[in-house]
């Protein structure tokens, strides 16, 4: 092939990677073998995707090419193979063997041979050479860095690790300069050529024919940069600058922000620098051809148009292009195939709301909560696990004082105000709500049942329409849209105003934030079908598209952000399903399937990138995103209004639907089954009852009953809830409940009290040898073991066995457990300092497949094989000595190490060496932990002090000292310990004196328990494995069950409940506390005796007591509760 050929591919590369051509560009790459993609090359890898990688390579090289090719291959098939056998599965494992590595048994006998025999082992990292392999995630890394240095080491792919540095778009100037150039030549060359195919020579039409475009409307303006020695075409250029600030298509208006043209360049015309116009047909669409054999239309811009742009003022020629919906035959699949199993279709909850539903919206984090805004403007929060409404709020007004003028007159005409749209934050920490009269209302979200008012805006003349959270300049920020027809953002901290945008002639129905690298944007639509697109810098829309149906009209992005979609109903009741090429502006494609005329606005979610839903004739409508034909549709069990409003979680496995009689129904697929499967426990026998249908009622008469309800419903009792500024605002609330339990009489709540063995399940795991206390403990992470340090360093292991008491294996109060060794009959002990062993700080950590595990009790580190009990590797002789282990979440060969001298030290085992030492605390480290979501690090020690460190660089971000409660005085070396909770933004923290909730980013404690002066200390304390719960023991033996959303005592449980009589409770009591994996109602504690106890609640009970209520009528940050533990104390909120 010829050097011009070869720089051809190149270039059509290029052009398929701009295009989103993702398969077939690694196609040509491989097929052409001139440049090996490095990048697509680890991802293959790291998705353990062996195939896709095998056949990729081999259009570089081959197996017996060389000796690094031979390795490279080699490395692979020995990975696939080690990953079969981790999972246990024998007859890939052969497979593997005899058909990927056998061939390289002709090069080395033996060892083929030693890789045949890991199939004898029950865990092949008994072989001592891989029993530092670590999980799938760190092994596939590992190699890969091996496989880099093999390619690039191999002659075979010298010159093709780098491609060419070129223009953007290079091959689209290539082709615009042709179509310049044939344009010179046209016997009658017009000002503004009508170029409609590349598939001939251009040619301009007789000087009679038809008029041509304006410049305004003609599809063929871009803005071209001038090509260095291009001639100039002068005034007959066909891509004339346009006079007038005009719309643009998406990629125009993004890559060229400022609306401000440019004169055209002096004899230039041809390559202008003026704002590109948007083509002709976004607001004239063209009727399609009707040809059923043409695979590809031309509304199917996005094979001769880009998807996304790159920044920079783009070298093209914009196409023309046609946004009339059409279908596309070469993209659709064969109807025949059944609706995939992944789309939740089954009805595992109907929740009743007491108003009807109109906006809904799930927890970005905790999957299972749903926020609920209603037509009489309730809001409420619901656990759909547990079926619990965790918190109930009607619409009232904060703080406007005075009202003002234009929504006191809206209020004296129609004093009903109802939710339009209630929304999360990207985080979970705050959600919005937006209402039917000029209100907006943020509040903040601290976990559980607590819920804070946060910012109060009087947001828009009318109603506000519809709300969002976005990022613009790394800030968070609200955006809100409404009857005035303006777009309005708002600094989600303070409320202030940071951006009005003025331009829609009719009522702003909808916002859309996005954005494409680094530009953000907003698309709205107005009720007059007009969609805008706006930068933040108040210059005005960039684009004015007519959305189909051109009225009520909503815009979303497929979750990975590269798909837009609309969804809009006609005020005929005719709805759309869109997909947009926002290049041209043009409808990429129109879904099919809808009812001839709808009876209400309908609709729509997007999920998994891959399935849209839509709410339209009493159903639910799914549609897979390439493909226009409907793909299923499901009633719900009937029950549903004639337009329901729908929602996804984030991960799709849960779809909450409105239904009839203010119901909301939670569909779900299999995922989403287990994940409410783990809340079954926290439901009532009785949560059945409810779901049961409810006798027809008039419609009427329901919406005077629902109106009726909501206006009783605001006579509920007052609570003070502190403020995000520390002020107390009075404010309406309504105490969590069961929904089930909704009609009936209030009850008073009273503290579960356990002080008998029949009133708990618990069990005390039996040990053959003497250990005196239990320092560590922890359930390994599959929740079959509990794996315990003891003082004297020997480690003690627990497993469950699968039989027919315990069908799956798991940790249960239920039935005992093996004290579980090796053959060999060795124990896990650690390498001790000279001083008393009793006096040495415990620590571990495990690994997250429980291969491993680190350990250290005062003298060195030790690595140890969890299969065979094998000390690995030892490392780090004190001083100093290590006080506490925390594994990296993304890298298990990257630990950090607190230790005695007070320094953290960030160490990698896999090289054994110490990447940095932190410096900060005062006191020895006693507690770490890492937030994969915050990328930090937080810290604790023993002088009461919290650090916060960037896992990114290290450097230390915060710092805070906790506030000892006054006639505290803790011991010297008083541990703190850190714990994050499961949406790794807030942690725990527990001291002696002390249960407290902190915020990370912020520092700062958003919630406090202090027991009474005479109160024993607390000796640890650990989330649930849900984080709903926090489980605490006390030197006195006594264990509390606290709600962690308020740290409020929920249950407290006795020593008499588990310790022997003829033991005395000061002299045993629980030294730490671990809590179960998967489950979240059990845990085991460890004794100053040596003992291990696993306790669970009764069956009859599922849980540890019940939530308190809020006090009526307290007006103190402060109610009074029920004292704790043995000596009593009381619980103090903060």
């Amino acid at each position: 092939m010829s050097s011009l050929s070869r720089e051809l591919v190149f270039l059509i590369l290029q052009f398929l990677d701009e295009e989103k051509f993702k398969e077939t560009v690694h196609k040509l790459e491989q097929e052409s073998g001139f440049f090996f993609n490095m990048k697509y090359f680890e991802d293959e890898v790291h998705n353990g995707n062996w195939d896709e990688v095998e056949k990729y390579l081999s259009g570089f090289t081959k197996v017996d090419d060389n000796r690094y090719s031979m390795k490279i291959f080699f490395e692979i098939r020995k990975q696939k193979y080690l990953e079969a056998l981790d999972k246990h599965d024998r007859s890939k494992a052969v497979e593997i063997l005899v058909k990927d590595l056998k061939v390289f048994a002709t090069f080395n006998e033996e060892l083929f041979k030693e890789i045949t025999q890991l199939l004898t082992l029950e865990n092949f990292r008994e072989n001592e050479q891989l029993s530092k392999y670590g999980d799938t995630k760190s092994a596939r890394a590992i190699m890969l860095v091996e496989l880099k240095k093999l390619i690039e080491a191999n002659p075979l792919f010298r010159d093709k690790l780098q491609f060419p540095h070129l223009k953007n778009s290079r091959l689209r100037t290539l082709i615009n300069q042709s179509l310049n150039w044939q344009h010179q030549l046209c016997k009658n060359p017009r000002p503004n050529p009508d170029i409609k195919t590349l598939f001939v020579d251009h040619s301009c039409g007789q000087p009679n024919g038809a008029r041509a475009p304006s410049p305004a409307n003609n599809p063929l303006l871009g803005s071209l940069p001038k090509a260095g020695g291009f001639p100039p075409l002068g005034a007959h250029g066909p891509f004339q600058p346009t006079p007038a600030p005009v719309p643009t298509p998406l990629a125009g208006w993004m890559s060229n922000p400022s609306t401000v043209t440019h004169p055209a360049v002096s004899g230039g015309g041809a390559i202008g620098l003026g704002a590109p116009s948007i083509p002709a047909a976004l607001k004239h669409p063209r009727t399609p051809p009707s040809n059923p054999s043409v695979d590809y239309t031309p509304g199917e811009a996005d094979h001769v148009s880009k998807r996304t742009r790159p920044m920079g003022i783009s070298d093209e020629v914009n196409l023309p292009v046609n946004v009339l919906p059409v279908t596309f035959p070469g993209h659709s699949h064969s109807q025949a195939f059944n609706a995939p199993e992944d789309l939740p279709k089954t009805v595992t909850r109907t929740l009743n709301q007491e108003s009807s539903p109109m906006s809904m919206d799930f927890h970005p984090v905790q999957q299972t909560l749903l926020l609920v805004g209603t037509n009489v403007g309730d809001i409420a929060l619901w656990d759909v696990g547990s079926r619990e409404r965790l918190v109930l709020r009607n619409f009232t007004f904060w703080d406007l004082s005075p009202c003002p003028v234009p929504l006191k007159a809206a209020l004296v005409k129609d004093p009903a105000v109802s939710v339009n749209r209630v929304n999360w934050s990207p985080d979970g920490s705050l959600f919005g709500v937006a209402y039917s009269k000029h209100i907006v209302q943020i509040y903040s979200y601290h976990g559980g049942d607590e819920v804070r008012q946060h910012l109060e805006i009087d947001a828009h003349v009318g109603g506000v329409n519809d709300l969002a959270f976005s990022h613009p300049n790394k800030q968070l920020c609200v955006i809100t849209c409404g009857d005035d027809k303006t777009i309005k953002v708002w600094d989600a901290a303070t409320g202030a105003k940071q951006y009005i945008f003025e331009g829609h002639e009719a009522p702003v129905y909808s916002v859309c934030p996005h954005h494409k690298e680094n530009i953000q944007f907003i698309f709205s639509t107005a009720l007059d079908g007009k969609i805008k697109a706006w930068l933040y810098d108040n210059l005005g829309s960039r684009v004015d598209y007519d959305a189909p149906g051109r009225w009520c009209t909503t815009m979303a992005y497929s979750a990975d952000g590269t798909r837009l979609f609309s969804c809009g109903t006609s005020k005929d009741g005719d709805s759309y399903i869109v997909e947009w090429n926002e290049s041209e502006g043009a409808v990429r494609r129109q879904y099919q399937g809808f009812r001839k005329r709808s009876l209400g606005v309908v609709q729509f979610d997007t999920t998994k990138n891959r399935f849209l839903a839509a709410g339209d004739d009493f159903s639910i409508k799914f549609w897979d995103m390439d493909n226009v034909q409907l793909l299923t549709s499901i009633d719900a069990d009937g029950g549903l209004p004639a337009s329901p409003r729908i929602r996804f979680n984030k991960d799709g496995s849960l779809m909450a639907v409105s239904a009839n009689e203010n119901g909301i129904k939670i569909l779900a697929n299999s995922d989403g089954m287990r994940l409410l499967r783990t809340f079954e426990n926290l439901s009532y026998d009785a949560s059945r009852a409810s779901e049961a249908p409810k006798p027809a009622i008039n419609p009427i008469s329901a919406a005077v009953a629902a109106t009726s309800a909501g206006l009783a419903d605001r006579g509920t009792s007052l609570v003070a809830i502190p403020g995000m500024n520390g002020d107390a605002r009075i404010l309406a609330d309504v105490k969590p409940r069961i929904m089930e339990e909704s009609n009936d009489k209030p009850k008073i709540w009273k503290l579960t009290e356990i002080s008998e063995p029949s009133q708990c399940r618990t069990l005390r795991l039996s040990e053959n040898m003497r250990a005196t206390k239990i320092s560590r403990l922890i359930f390994t992470n599959s929740g079959n073991a509990i794996l315990a340090l003891a003082s004297n360093a020997i480690h003690l292991l627990w497993k469950w066995q699968r039989n027919d008491r315990n069908s799956t294996g798991k940790a249960t109060a239920s039935m005992p457990p093996q004290l579980w060794q090796p053959s060999s009959g060795i124990l896990m002990t650690n390498d001790v300092s000279d001083t008393n062993p009793e006096e040495a700080v415990c620590c571990f950590a495990l690994s997250k497949n429980d291969s491993y595990v680190m350990s250290a009790s005062g003298g060195k580190i030790s690595l140890f094989n969890m299969m065979t009990f094998k000390t690995m590797a030892t490392f780090m002789p004190p001083p100093p000595a290590a006080t506490f282990l925390a594994f990296h979440p993304q890298d298990n060969n990257i630990i950090a190490i607190g230790m005695d001298d007070s320094s953290i030290q960030i160490y990698n085992v896999r090289v054994d060496e110490v990447k940095s030492k932190l410096k900060g605390h005062s006191k020895k480290v006693t507690g770490l932990a890492f937030s994969h979501v915050l990328n930090v690090l937080v810290s604790s020690g023993a002088d009461a002090q919290l650090c916060v460190w960037s896992s990114d660089g290290w450097e230390k971000q915060k710092n805070r000292f906790l506030q000892i409660p006054p006639g505290r005085t803790p011991t010297a070396l008083s541990d703190t310990r850190v714990q994050f909770h499961q949406d790794q933004i807030r942690f725990l923290v527990v001291h002696e004196t002390q249960l407290a909730i902190f915020e990370t980013t912020k520092l700062e404690c958003v919630k406090q328990w202090v027991p009474r002066e005479s109160a024993a200390p607390i000796s640890h304390a650990t989330f649930s494995c849900d984080s709903q719960l926090v489980y605490a023991c006390f030197l006195d033996a006594t264990v509390c069950v606290f709600s962690a959303s308020n740290l409020s005592l929920r249950c407290r449980i006795n020593p008499s409940a588990y310790l022997p009589a003829s033991v005395s409770s000061p002299s045993v009591h629980p030294l730490v506390i671990a809590s179960h994996p998967q489950e979240a109602n059990q845990f085991a504690l460890g004794l100053s005796d040596g003992g291990v106890h696993v306790f669970e609640p009764l069956e009859s009970e599922g849980k540890w007591g019940t939530t308190p209520p809020v006090e009526n009528g307290s007006t103190s940050s402060v109610p009074a509760t029920p004292s704790v533990g043995a000596s009593g104390s009381e619980q103090a909120q903060r």
